[in-house]
């Protein structure tokens, strides 16, 4: 009780504390490493998302090279890509899009 009753008389005399209490000192501490700890894994997860977008742009760009190539050799790039088979026209050609 005489800490309650020190505060009282402090309060009385117009007097404010100058610092916060160790307690709340450390509960804010770890409030704001947790705090900085996401942030940091907020950025490897953006680094980890960019180099994976980035990877899927090349993949795209690769399907694409080859889609012009089975055009060329195959009249079109409309295959099955479970066993190969080429999809033709009903007329045996190949299904050339304009």
């Amino acid at each position: 009780m005489a800490k309650n009753t020190s505060k009282k008389i402090k309060e009385l005399k117009g007097i404010k504390p100058e610092k916060i209490s160790d307690e709340h000192l450390e509960e804010v501490r770890n409030i704001i490493n947790d705090i900085n700890r996401a942030q940091i894994e907020i950025g490897v997860f953006e680094s980890k998302k960019h180099n994976i977008l980035h990877h899927i742009g090349t993949m795209q760009e690769k399907l694409g090279k080859m889609q012009i190539k089975f055009e060329e050799e195959y009249g079109t790039a409309d295959i099955n890509i479970q066993d190969g088979t080429i999809n033709y026209k009903e007329n045996g050609e190949a299904d050339k899009k304009d």
